[in-house]
């Protein structure tokens, strides 16, 4: 089994082209499944495995207290492993044909008011070369809309400052996203003034670095945003994507079609988008209810 499962992971990072991190997902979903395969049912070989077989696999998941989601995204890996199987002819029938994942409730995400980004976005210094760096990726985080690993991966030829904008690459894609005089000044001071300090002479194309001239990390940017969060007295559970949340949300709320906001964001199914216009009908309808005298 195990040599199937380096098979599969091999042809999603080689053909696929899939990201870094879903590959990972993958991985240690089958290596978790593999591992449950053969201490508890003694089973080495993919070929042993039926319907039946993952049924178990599930119900065991579900008994240990998993996450609705944890075994939603078991079953995405599984049923992509077997479907691959098949197609190699390395098993006769696929046994996660017929294998559905638990529905997950969907959460709203947590989003800032816009007066709320205003005061975190205020907490970095403008007296310190750590404080104009943590700005300028704060700001550029809320005009653009990325996420933290497109922000953390930008290289200096990503930023054009005279017009505006920035090329932000995935494996599959590359899509140009404009940004406001707020972030276009925030990332001047930065670039003009303080990111040569930082490097010390080394040369890099990475837009952001810590303090040491390496590159930022996710965890680095993650300690960054709830300092400020904590010192700007924000009491909502603030993660790296609620800046994203929070973009999307805002653009809907000010008049921004669904279209335009998918393409800014990267979704590749506008019914992702959709979920910040269904974010925008609640909050109306919550200020109808309060304020309507017939409501």
């Amino acid at each position: 089994m195990e040599t199937e499962i380096k098979l599969f992971i091999s042809y999603l990072h080689n053909t696929k082209r899939m990201s870094g991190n879903t590959v990972v997902s993958y991985e240690r979903d089958l290596k978790k499944m593999m591992l449950y395969f053969q201490e508890v049912h003694q089973m080495t070989r993919v070929q042993d495995i039926t319907e039946t077989s993952l049924n178990s696999y599930m119900l065991y998941l579900e008994k240990n207290h998993f996450a609705a989601s944890t075994v939603s995204r078991s079953v995405a890996s599984m049923r992509a492993f077997f479907q691959y199987l098949y197609q190699e002819h390395l098993i006769e029938n696929n046994p996660a044909d017929h294998l559905h994942p638990p529905k997950v409730e969907k959460k709203m995400p947590e989003i800032l008011s816009v007066e709320e980004v205003d005061l975190l976005l205020r907490q970095p210094s403008d007296r310190t070369p750590k404080g104009l760096r943590d700005r300028a990726m704060l700001e550029l985080l809320y005009a653009t809309g990325i996420r933290v690993s497109e922000l953390i991966h930008l290289e200096m030829s990503d930023v054009n400052l005279a017009m505006g904008y920035i090329n932000c690459r995935d494996t599959d894609s590359e899509r140009v996203i404009p940004f406001g005089s707020q972030a276009k000044k925030a990332l001047q001071q930065y670039m003009h003034t303080v990111r040569d300090g930082f490097l010390k002479g080394q040369e890099s194309e990475v837009l952001f670095t810590n303090c040491s001239g390496k590159p930022m990390s996710r965890q680095g940017f993650w300690k960054v945003l709830k300092h400020y969060a904590q010192t700007a007295g924000i009491e909502k559970d603030i993660t790296p994507h609620t800046l994203r949340h929070s973009f999307a949300a805002h653009l809907i709320q000010n008049g921004a079609d669904l279209k335009s906001v998918q393409e800014m964001l990267g979704h590749s199914d506008i019914s992702t988008t959709q979920m910040y216009l269904n974010m925008n009908v609640y909050k109306i309808r919550d200020v109808y209810t309060k304020a309507h005298p017939r409501k």
